[in-house]
């Protein structure tokens, strides 16, 4: 058996407040009375890194083998909240599996939340996509487009088949559900070529619904389905994992585009081992490409095309100020760095390992420690310099504690 590592984020639905000490105890799936390890949440509401054991790294490496993660219980409990378990979390060889736990106060409700996890679609079977066009015309979409690409803060996923009307809709905010789709469509111990092309692919497919309006011009008022056939794999309340976090982080606003389109393209693709999709992405093969030291690039050119270029959104919606364009470090001076300081000193009253500062427009020493705890905290890596993906993170969790983009579903 190999290692992995899970590491559990608590926080309570209201306003992303994180839960100190709540109580996390661990079991097998199928096992859940023989708990294996016991944790608690730090200030932060984030537990130990607990390592656990995996299946072989190479399980992953090729299709048709034998389960190449292994699967955990945990059951989460806190004093004045209703307590949480939540079965089928995957851990994988070398790699951290985050599990977020979203807990309800017990004045909302008393009842203990279940969720249940499926399987990864490379393993598990799923319906396999229903072909379209890459590129909707005004005729087939209505008249609701959109003038322009916008990485919106929230998408509406539909938990089921598009007529199901039993089925639940959830507000899941753009790269949460980013984070959620590849962490159940690939493996994160993929090469990081690989990971990147099949996360854009996922981002172009879901900006090409959000850019067409292309179920609300059927009548619909959600964004996107969790259905296979229509859209991608998407599971209430799935574990992440780091090495794709960390990605999406980075990349969050490209999508594919083609010259003189100016819509995302819908980047359909398939594992490429049961189901066969020329012209669109192999999963399996975009790995064995990524093992060849193919660039991101041209791996999603040898699926779609040599036309295709990576293109980046025109704006990003709830984010209260867009990045300056340049990294922000020790010696930095301006609006941009006390705008950035202003948010991390509040986030830092609900996450108080974050060290508190005083925004003055000027990037010191004691601005770049608050920044290394915060992207500790947050799963970034540590580098005490804010960049790309540790501005927007920041905006993130600062929309989510002020509650300022909250949505009322």
């Amino acid at each position: 058996m190999d290692r992995g590592r899970l590491r559990t984020m608590v926080q309570s639905v209201a306003g992303m407040r994180p839960i100190e000490n709540a109580r996390i105890s661990i079991s097998y799936t199928g096992e859940p009375g023989n708990v294996i390890e016991e944790t608690t949440t730090d200030s932060s509401g984030i537990s130990d890194s607990i390592a656990l054991e995996t299946p072989p790294l190479e399980y992953s490496m090729q299709p048709d083998q034998p389960q190449p993660y292994a699967q955990y219980t945990i059951r989460v409990t806190a004093e004045g909240y209703a307590p949480v378990i939540v079965n089928g979390i995957q851990v994988m060889s070398g790699e951290i599996s985050i599990q977020e736990i979203q807990m309800k106060p017990l004045e909302i409700t008393e009842e203990t939340t279940n969720i249940v996890i499926p399987g990864n679609s490379l393993f598990q079977t799923f319906p396999p996509k229903i072909p379209e066009a890459e590129i909707k015309t005004v005729q087939e979409t209505g008249e609701i487009v959109l003038s322009r690409v916008v990485v919106p803060e929230y998408v509406i996923v539909h938990d089921g088949v598009p007529n199901d009307t039993r089925a639940r809709d959830y507000y899941v905010t753009f790269r949460d559900y980013i984070q959620n789709v590849a962490s159940g469509e690939i493996y994160s111990t993929w090469p990081e070529a690989t990971i990147r092309a099949n996360i854009l692919a996922i981002m172009s497919f879901t900006l090409n619904r959000v850019y067409t309006e292309w179920y609300r011009n059927k009548g619909f008022d959600f964004t996107i389905t969790s259905s296979t056939a229509y859209d991608q794999t998407w599971s209430f309340g799935r574990n992440i994992f780091t090495s794709i976090s960390r990605i999406v982080d980075e990349v969050f606003a490209n999508y594919i585009s083609r010259p003189n389109v100016k819509q995302p393209i819908l980047t359909q693709y398939c594992d490429g081992n049961r189901v066969s999709c020329p012209g669109w992405l192999s999963q399996w093969g975009s790995k064995y490409l990524g093992d060849q030291n193919y660039s991101t690039i041209e791996i999603l050119r040898n699926y779609y095309g040599s036309d295709v270029y990576i293109n980046t959104a025109e704006e990003i919606s709830g984010i209260p100020a867009s990045w300056p364009r340049m990294n922000l470090e020790v010696g930095a001076r301006g609006e941009k760095v006390r705008q950035m300081q202003e948010q991390l000193a509040r986030i830092s009253r609900d996450y108080p390992a974050i060290p508190q500062i005083t925004p003055d427009g000027v990037y010191g020493t004691q601005t770049k420690e608050a920044v290394e705890v915060f992207q500790k905290v947050f799963n970034l890596p540590v580098t005490g310099i804010v960049d790309y993906a540790t501005w927007y993170k920041i905006s993130q969790i600062y929309v989510g504690v002020t509650g300022i983009g909250e949505l009322n579903p």
